[in-house]
């Protein structure tokens, strides 16, 4: 046995089983084991539920999820994951995800956590069995129903709210973002409804309207409290003790306080990756990056769970891989001296602007997914040691009509209102290309050629170079009114503007390497008893790859039911 089991043991009665983490695969483990007639604990590093999970857009990407009758099948399915996963991807793993898929948002529903279809979404990537309508989206709850606890849930980025302060759900989000018409009454009615809510504005500015992530974690939240499933706060991991293949007991800091607590039915890691972790990213990623790129929780996710397995003799997978998405560092407007990463999840795809590394030269189609752009970053990095950061190219069209992360459309965030300081540090601005090129140390006449070059593509619709606007996912962000590709533009019209593109991400891929049900895997293949890992803490089952809308929630969830039956067998 590991360790000596001694008087800091602590037998807590109620529970056997323990779950490290309160995302959305945490959450819904602990429900579907109190369902499986077990008493489950979620333990939850931080004072607030929700893990990263609650900051996401809360979608799931299950392929023939049953909701529609779309003609949606698994052999379809199987047969765009075999096209585009990467790496060393095992097909049994696909076979299991897709195969508990519809019975996983079947079981969603039941426990109240409606997800609704969004047929209009294309996957990620153009391959053989691709199509839209696989990803899915949960529907606003009123928050309120969490009593006190809703004080505890982890607030959503400002970007993902109007005003910093308004909840919008991913529609609403995509017509303000994208100018689709109808925005200004969108606008209005989120507006009413917020300010007409006289008694809730009495006792705090956020809403109490849950939307994307806030509203999965919130809806999982609810379930837990009708089963009396409780969660501990402020409780880290710190070591795994096991007796041969079975974890019997786990070392946790609670308050300071080193305490060791039994786990007699099994252990559920949902603890998330290591993206917070500096020496592990130096370590595993294939170029240099920062922590404070990412997009996750700071000092959140530093991969406690995973190392503690590896220190049992748990194997890993994908370590090198994370989910990618483009961020911008800007000065924080609440916190003094604090630089935050935000989001630049659908920015770079509208029209009237470009992509160039510090050559001042075009490396990737705009138009693609978040993922994908951040591994065209990696891949001009290695290529070209010029990438990391990049640079976002806009003119005064773009900026009259989109945001740019959280810089607002001029309408609603006037240049006059952007703060001084900002401007050529974190926001660049010049009346002219060659102007703009030197202020951004790019050398003008390569960059002012780069811009020229796709200018000419925009009058015949063609982007030669990396086929701007020629996928289904590109035009799903098209603009219509935008001829003749609706996906891209000429930069012609000053001023011209530049921001400075960091590579963010949504967290790691990589994880514990699991076995069909998420036990965990040992370096001679064999598997541990009752040692599960879901979510980032456990590898993806796509390897290198992001296939849609949700491809982060939706094997967390699936996998999280996986486990929690798979222990519920254990027990009988």
């Amino acid at each position: 046995m590991t360790g000596n089991m001694d008087d800091s043991l602590v037998d807590i009665a109620s529970f056997d089983v323990i779950v490290c983490g309160s995302g959305a695969a945490g959450l819904l483990a602990a429900i579907r084991l109190a369902d499986q007639g077990l008493r489950p604990v979620v333990i939850e590093k931080s004072a607030r539920f929700g893990g990263t999970s609650a900051i996401s857009g809360g979608g799931i990407w299950v392929p023939a999820h049953g909701l529609t009758d779309d003609g949606d099948s698994y052999e379809q399915a199987m047969t765009y994951l075999r096209a585009v996963s990467r790496g060393d991807v095992r097909e049994e793993k696909l076979a299991a995800y897709l195969a508990a898929g519809s019975e996983t948002v079947d079981y969603l529903g039941e426990i109240g956590v409606a997800m609704t279809a969004s047929p209009a979404i294309p996957d990620y990537i153009d391959a053989p069995g691709s199509r839209s309508g696989r990803s899915l989206f949960p529907l606003a709850i009123d928050g309120s129903q969490l009593g006190e606890d809703f004080y505890r849930l982890r607030e959503a980025p400002e970007t993902y709210r109007l005003f910093g302060r308004i909840a919008m759900n991913l529609d609403e989000g995509l017509v303000l973002a994208m100018q689709r018409r109808g925005w200004i009454g969108t606008v209005v009615r989120l507006l009413a409804r917020y300010w007409s809510d006289l008694g809730w504005r009495r006792k705090t500015r956020i809403d109490r309207r849950l939307t994307m992530g806030r509203a999965l974690i919130g809806g999982l939240r609810l379930a837990m409290k009708k089963r009396q499933i409780p969660i501990w706060f402020d409780t880290r991991l710190c070591r795994i003790r096991h007796e041969g293949d079975r974890v019997v007991a786990v070392d946790v800091e609670r308050y300071g306080n080193r305490v060791t607590l039994k786990t007699p039915k099994g252990l559920v890691l949902a603890a998330g990756g290591y993206e917070q972790n500096q020496t592990l990213r130096d370590r595993h990623l294939p170029v240099a990056t920062d922590r404070g790129w990412s997009l996750t929780p700071q000092g959140m996710n530093e991969g406690v769970s995973v190392a503690s397995a590896e220190e049992l003799g748990a194997d890993t997978e994908h370590l090198d891989a994370f989910w990618w998405a483009p961020s911008v560092l800007l000065p924080s407007k609440k916190i003094a001296n604090l630089i935050s990463a935000e989001a630049m999840y659908f920015d770079h795809r509208h029209p009237f602007s470009l992509c160039v590394n510090r050559l001042g030269k075009r490396f990737v189609n705009e138009s693609c997914s978040y993922d994908r752009f951040g591994q065209a970053m990696i891949a001009d990095q290695l290529a070209t040691g010029a990438n990391l950061p990049c640079w976002m190219i806009f003119d005064w069209k773009f900026r009259r009509r989109f945001p740019c992360g959280p810089i607002l459309p001029h309408g609603l965030l006037p240049d006059r209102r952007i703060p001084p300081e900002w401007w050529d540090s974190y926001i660049f601005k010049a009346d002219s290309l060659q102007s703009l090129g030197r202020k951004i140390a790019v050398p003008p006449e390569t960059f002012m050629a780069t811009v020229a070059r796709l200018n000419d593509f925009a009058i015949t619709g063609q982007d030669e170079d990396f086929g701007r606007g020629n996928a289904a996912y590109d035009r799903y962000f098209g603009k219509p009114d935008v001829k003749p590709n609706p996906c891209f533009g000429p930069l012609d019209t000053g001023p011209y503007y530049a921001v400075k593109i960091e590579l963010g991400d949504l967290g790691t891929k990589g994880g514990l390497k699991t076995d069909n049900v998420a036990r965990v895997m040992k370096k001679d293949g064999t598997v541990f008893d009752n040692l599960y890992a879901i979510g980032n803490s456990a590898g993806s089952p796509f390897g290198d790859c992001y296939p849609g809308a949700g491809g982060t929630l939706g094997p967390a969830l699936v996998f999280a039911r996986l486990a929690a039956d798979d222990l519920g067998r254990l027990d009988r």
